[in-house]
């Protein structure tokens, strides 16, 4: 039996900066919301470390730049993708700390919103 693909929902700011990826960048991190959706994990994805379990990071070399997507799969019935950015590396493979704290600003917002 094939398993019911999961809606893939945005946080708006999130879905505005994604749309900035490179057109090509854009299909890679879709595949593995995709892949996401259906149960499965990308290869591109990792569990996203420091603020609870149910969070990913789709982390994406692309071009010379690097890409990241971060979403979580254990709020309500949809994968939400919370942040994307391009990662300027001042701090080498470490997620800058502003980006984490809006990622969980914007957690804590969707949790509330769906309660």
């Amino acid at each position: 039996m094939a398993r019911a693909t999961r809606p893939i929902s945005w946080i708006k700011s999130a879905k505005n900066d994604f749309d900035k990826f490179p057109i090509e960048a854009q299909a890679r991190c879709l595949a593995a919301l995709t892949m996401a959706a259906e149960g499965a994990k990308a290869d591109i994805a990792k569990p996203f470390k420091g603020l609870g379990s149910g969070l990913f990071e789709i982390a994406l070399p692309f071009r010379g730049n690097a890409y990241r997507a971060v979403y979580a799969v254990q709020i309500g019935e949809e994968i939400w993708v919370l942040h994307a950015f391009q990662k300027k590396s001042t701090q080498g493979i470490k997620t800058p700390r502003h980006e984490v704290e809006l990622i969980a600003s914007r957690l804590k917002m969707l949790k509330e919103m769906l309660e």
